[in-house]
């Protein structure tokens, strides 16, 4: 009994220490080894091994840029791991790859095209890396503090004094980036960027030198050393987003505040040409590249209706 007991508690820590929080959130890859062939379990996948080896030559043909825009056709039954197959796919294809989950019976729809919603599709599943330089503050918090007025009401003042292995200085903060320090939870040994264009605060890390502190640190505490040089600094910075979300914030009037309202409607297709023309334009700049990602369609018999 009590053997049966421990094996339970063990099985509900390694729950836990994948974060398993939806269906398929503890899937990281397909689980093959370097000659593609599949793991019994591996990376959150469990049997289909003979499938799982099929995707496998897939991603490999891919990754070597022999096949693109092609569809594979899943079979099976309700619950025999299509849906896992896929994901598994997007994840092992690398971190930035988009997945786009839909089933067949969605391009049905009162608000827009068949051909509408096939595309939106298609291109929610393709991404654009691009690069720019921007200026940014890069250091060392040695100090954070902010003063609230007594009575509660009023401006909060503080001063936050980075550092860096040559260099330290002192802050004066007003109340926007207080609010972003709050936010960001940013304390003394964090190593953190500020980018001087918009004021967002991201945190790289703690300082190895506050490796042997006593505060209590999580599996997911990551150690950076402290930076070196000038505090100020020009810094390549990247972003990663899909076509659909660079034709939905130039084809509303709101702009990105369009992606949060969830009702993108039909997009012209001038708006489209006109973005890819601009993302060749900067793919041959070096300024972006394209990320092919994954869309899978469930129920896809439903397009022999069409």
């Amino acid at each position: 009994m009590a053997a049966a007991a421990a094996a339970k508690i063990a099985e509900v820590r390694e729950t836990t220490r994948v974060e398993r929080i939806g269906a398929h959130s503890h899937i990281r890859g397909l689980g093959l080894d370097d000659s593609l062939e599949a793991r019994h379990v591996s990376q959150g996948m469990v049997g289909q091994v003979s499938a799982r080896r099929a995707v496998g030559i897939v991603l490999h043909m891919v990754r070597e840029g022999r096949i693109a825009g092609r569809a594979v056709l899943l079979a099976g039954q309700p619950g025999t791991g299509k849906t896992a197959i896929a994901t598994a796919l997007a994840h092992a294809l690398g971190q930035d790859t988009p997945f786009t989950s839909m089933a067949g019976s969605e391009i049905y729809s009162l608000e827009m095209s068949k051909t509408e919603a096939i595309t939106q599709a298609i291109r929610k599943s393709i991404g654009v890396r691009i690069k720019e330089e921007s200026e940014i503050i890069e250091g060392e918090v040695v100090e954070v503090s902010i003063d609230r007025p007594a009575t509660g009401v009023g401006t909060k003042v503080g001063k936050l004094i980075l550092k860096t292995t040559d260099m330290e200085t002192v802050y004066d903060l007003g109340g926007k980036m207080i609010d972003s320090i709050l936010k960001e939870k940013v304390q003394s040994g964090d190593v953190i960027t500020i980018d001087k264009a918009t004021g967002k605060i991201t945190r790289l890390g703690r300082s190895f030198a506050r490796a042997r502190d006593y505060d209590a640190t999580g599996q997911q505490t990551r150690f950076v050393q402290c930076p070196e040089g000038e505090l100020q600094k020009r810094k390549e910075v990247v972003h990663t987003v899909t076509l659909h979300e660079i034709d939905v914030i130039n084809s509303r009037t709101h702009g990105f505040l369009a992606l949060f309202s969830g009702d993108t409607g039909e997009i012209k297709p001038e708006v489209r040409e006109q973005i890819n023309g601009k993302v060749a334009e900067w793919r041959e700049e070096g300024k972006a590249e394209i990320i092919p990602g994954v869309l899978f369609i469930d129920e896809v018999t439903f397009f022999f209706l069409i």
